[in-house]
């Protein structure tokens, strides 16, 4: 497949819409706790869709899957298990840093970590075509203006975090009573730091499990599909690990009764919403891995960069639409437009960066 920097940039953009988003049903399920509304959202998101997806995406689903090593299906689950514990601590760090400054700090550590590590390692212990990609990371000019728009996306991060943290100093006293019994910055801050290297094993998942997808396109999937099967194997280790979780917290609060208790439009309202908040979610990595295909091959590790910036750029515009930044002062606001702004740029560079890779490689095709 032709690389389209272009169109890997706008999939990208949409992924990061939908994955900024589905916090938003979340926020107005009632009576119910969050390990159960969590786990609900959950079945949504790592069982139902990416199942539906990968049978309506890709044919001879089953056999692609008894066709893959054991070995890669392992550390694809496994990798998908850390991940999910990474998630699952990112739903507290939302909880009480709210989603702009929330989502920046979690996410800021799970772009370096999930960026960076993967082309290293692979660059360290793989192939020598591996190699010759990590170096040409470095000492091309493609590779650098990659690197520039990683470093810019940081800078848009930083912004983020600065804005969160005067936001916190200067609403501190004007949030009311509910508000403010959720926000706890040092607490957020600790667990946001553990989300954001936890989930960056979810890009180490997805480079595991290339095999898997490699296999899907052997046997008769669209390119561009190819990664919804390793989706489903990553997704089921995330499930694991969250279900057993959430199920843990069930028994220790005694919340099992959320699943059942009230009344029927009520609970159908929850699951409702729950299972919208899934979807929406799964949708995000549908149109991540389309988005990497369209990237290209040479630089396809910074469509992590890319999905993280378009993460934290809608989550701060959703974090302004419920009026997280209400009482904050004016340059406080101005700072946050400012990160949006960056965050913007940062993708335009790296996909600029993988554009002039392409164009590179069209003129060495031509002489």
């Amino acid at each position: 497949m032709t690389p389209q920097p272009a169109i890997g940039v706008l999939l990208h953009a949409v992924g990061g819409f939908a994955a900024g988003s589905f916090y938003s049903p979340l926020k107005l399920i009632r009576r119910w706790s969050w390990e159960s509304l969590w786990l609900v959202m959950g079945l949504g998101a790592w069982l139902i869709a990416p199942w539906v997806a990968a049978y309506w995406t890709i044919p001879n689903l089953f056999e692609v899957l008894r066709a893959s090593p054991m070995a890669v299906l392992f550390w694809a689950a496994f990798f998908g298990a850390l991940w999910g514990l990474g998630n699952l601590t990112f739903g507290l760090a939302v909880r009480y840093l709210g989603m702009g400054l929330g989502y920046a700090v979690a996410l800021g550590f799970c772009m370096v970590f999930g960026t960076l590590i993967p082309p290293v390692y692979a660059g360290v212990f793989g192939s020598v075509a591996d190699r010759e990609k990590l170096v040409n990371l470095f000492v091309t000019t493609p590779g650098q203006v990659v690197l520039l728009g990683i470093a810019v996306c940081l800078g848009g991060i930083a912004l983020c975090g600065w804005a969160g943290l005067r936001r916190e100093q200067e609403t501190g006293k004007d949030l009311d009573s509910k508000e403010t019994s959720r926000f706890a910055l040092g607490k957020g801050f600790a667990v946001a730091t553990v989300s954001g290297i936890l989930s960056a094993c979810f890009a180490f998942g997805l480079a595991a499990g290339k095999p898997i997808a490699q296999t899907a396109h052997n046997l008769g999937a669209a390119e561009v599909f190819s990664n919804n099967a390793s989706l489903v194997v990553i997704l089921v280790g995330g499930l694991i690990s969250n279900a057993v979780w959430c199920l843990m917290l069930n028994v220790k609060n005694r919340t099992f009764g959320d699943y059942v208790c009230g009344r029927f439009s009520a609970q159908l309202f929850n699951y409702g919403l729950a299972l919208l908040g899934g979807i929406v979610w799964y949708l995000q990595f549908f149109f991540y891995g389309m988005g990497t295909t369209k990237l290209g091959p040479q630089y396809d590790f910074s469509s992590w960069s890319i999905h993280m910036a378009f993460i934290i750029v809608f989550s701060n515009l959703w974090g302004i639409v419920f009026k997280e930044w209400h009482h904050a002062r004016f340059i406080t606001k101005i700072l946050v437009f400012s990160a949006i702004v960056v965050l913007i740029a940062s993708t335009g560079i790296i996909g600029y960066g993988n554009y002039l890779d392409l164009l590179l490689r069209k003129s060495a095709v031509s002489t």
